[in-house]
């Protein structure tokens, strides 16, 4: 079974791109073996079959009769009845304590309660109850309550795992690989409800609404300051999911209003890029900006001439001659700056709306937020940017890159605002503080390649996590077919680069925590790890 699947699963990548799974083949053949991973996994990755593919490495599952603490499984019948029985037998195999709420099917000979506050009863006064919320037709694996046990603190209040869907036959599809704790996704997709433990008091079981309830508790436990724990892997098989919700444009203005922002943009000749960048930004619907305008030793009359037209208007032309190093540029335009809010912007940037600047701002100003990333787009509106994912190929890469920007992608990601663990430095807004808070970009380390990951996650140690904000959407005039430079110079330098952050940051072995295990480190697309 297994080699049939592989066939078909290679095949299925074959299909998608003849052209890209020839090369990834003949780089195989060459001894090219990672070049050859990053293209191949994005292709297989994809395939409809991949999932069934990647389940037959799962470890073979246990039964419900190991040691631990009783957990309550609570099946809310109140609606439908359809699928119980399947539910039911799943919650025996796992050893859990079956309770139905509302009207139980026929035979069933466990406790029964009529509303959900009724819950309370079970619990002793000053006791506990361990509680799995399961819909009608929504199954549990048999190993679930081991799974829960093995990792459950004497602290914690709230695990949740990954889940998958699951029809009536028991074909089960559509892995949902989650992220450790994201609050910021959470707010725009419930990925707990129907998929987690909690350990709830009667006074809180005794308070809980009639409908909502399962909402209900888990926002009261967040609101009591619980922090989720992830348990990465598939112990919940779902017959629906809670679908995400993707927010309007409409961003509220911050306590105080928008600050001044600085724009600090390197840019060396490419006067058109330039201008277009500029325009963007005469376009942009924002109280309070600053241009500081960092030039690289541009030498061609179009360049010189607009640099002075710039200057003319306002904008402030620092020259900076020299080797190519964008972190001191950034750095010496940050300098000169005036506003509390630094934004980097490539000179390839091109503004589609005239919101973007209010987003990002809106976002950095934030207690709890470090550096603020935009969505940016290639000009055909493929995704270049997502966020970034730590750990990708053993350094960085950048999340579901190429999908097209119409495209569902991973359960919405790219559509959601979340945190992450790091943004690129093409657009990029931060607290001027925070920014020198810690030292700006390395400027002898990183001169040219993840000068951008590196701050981030100088950032994040500080507490301020780097966020991604889809609603601020850009395109970046990068080429797609770009290929890496063949200089020789180049190439050992991007080599340093490299190395150092994976000796700073672990890159080659550290698990991305808004990544999840179970996905692909060598693909951009979150695909499964075959």
């Amino acid at each position: 079974m297994r080699a049939r699947l592989l066939v078909r699963v290679h095949w299925d990548g074959f299909r998608a791109s003849p052209r890209d799974y020839l090369q990834a083949a003949w780089w195989r053949l060459r001894g090219l073996r990672l070049r050859s991973r990053h293209k191949l996994s994005s292709l297989i990755g994809r395939s409809p079959r991949a999932y069934d593919l990647w389940r037959l490495r799962e470890p073979a599952v246990g039964t419900g009769t190991a040691p631990g603490p009783e957990m309550v499984a609570l099946v809310d019948c109140r609606a439908s009845l359809d699928g119980i029985v399947r539910s039911l037998a799943s919650i025996e195999a796992a050893g859990l304590r079956p309770v139905i709420l509302g009207e139980p099917p026929a035979g069933f000979e466990g406790a029964i309660i009529r509303e959900p506050s009724g819950l309370s009863g079970l619990v002793p006064a000053s006791g506990s109850m361990l509680l799995i919320a399961i819909c009608p037709g929504d199954r549990i694996s048999p190993d679930a309550r081991q799974r829960y046990w093995e990792v459950l603190g004497d602290s914690d209040r709230l695990l949740y795992a990954d889940d998958d869907r699951v029809d009536q036959s028991g074909h089960r599809s559509d892995p949902h690989f989650k992220p450790d704790w994201n609050a910021e996704l959470f707010r725009h997709h419930d990925y707990l409800s129907g998929a987690s433990l909690m350990r709830v008091s009667r006074e809180e079981l005794a308070r809980l609404p009639g409908d909502g309830w399962n909402e209900a508790l888990i926002a009261s436990l967040l609101a009591s300051g619980v922090r989720p724990k992830h348990v990465p892997t598939i112990l919940h098989h779902r017959s629906t999911r809670p679908a995400p919700h993707i927010p309007g444009r409409a961003v509220a203005a911050p306590v105080g209003g928008y600050p001044l922002v600085s724009v600090i943009v390197p840019t060396r000749n490419q006067a058109p890029l330039l201008r277009a960048c500029v325009e963007g930004l005469g376009r942009t619907d924002y109280p309070a900006v600053e241009l500081i305008v960092v030039d690289n030793g541009s030498d061609e009359e179009d360049a010189l001439a607009l640099l002075d037209e710039l200057r003319a208007t306002g904008a402030e032309v620092l020259r900076r001659p020299g080797p190519f190093n964008f972190s001191a540029l950034v750095n010496a335009g940050a300098r000169h700056a005036g506003g509390k809010l630094l934004c980097l912007l490539n000179n390839d940037i091109e503004v589609l709306a005239p919101d973007w600047l209010r987003i990002l701002a809106t976002q950095a100003l934030r207690g709890d937020v470090g550096a603020v990333g935009a969505r940016l787009l290639y000009p055909d509106h493929s995704l270049q940017h997502a966020g970034v994912v730590i750990g990708l190929g053993g350094g960085a890469g950048h999340a579901h890159r190429f999908e097209a920007v119409t495209e569902r992608g991973y359960f919405y990601r790219t559509h959601l605002p979340q945190f992450v663990s790091a943004v690129t430095a093409a657009c990029l807004m931060v607290d001027r503080d925070r920014f020198w808070a810690v030292d700006g970009l390395d400027e002898q380390h990183f001169p040219v390649a993840f000068n951008d990951v590196d701050f981030c996650l100088r950032l994040n140690a500080r507490g301020w996590q780097s966020f991604y904000e889809p609603r601020a959407t850009l395109i970046h005039h990068e080429s797609k077919s770009r290929g890496k430079d063949s200089d020789p110079a180049n190439r050992e330098r991007f080599a340093r680069e490299l190395a150092e952050l994976k000796r700073r940051w672990n890159t080659d072995r550290a698990a991305d925590p808004f990544h999840n295990p179970n996905l692909s480190r060598f693909s951009e697309r979150f695909v499964v790890d075959l």
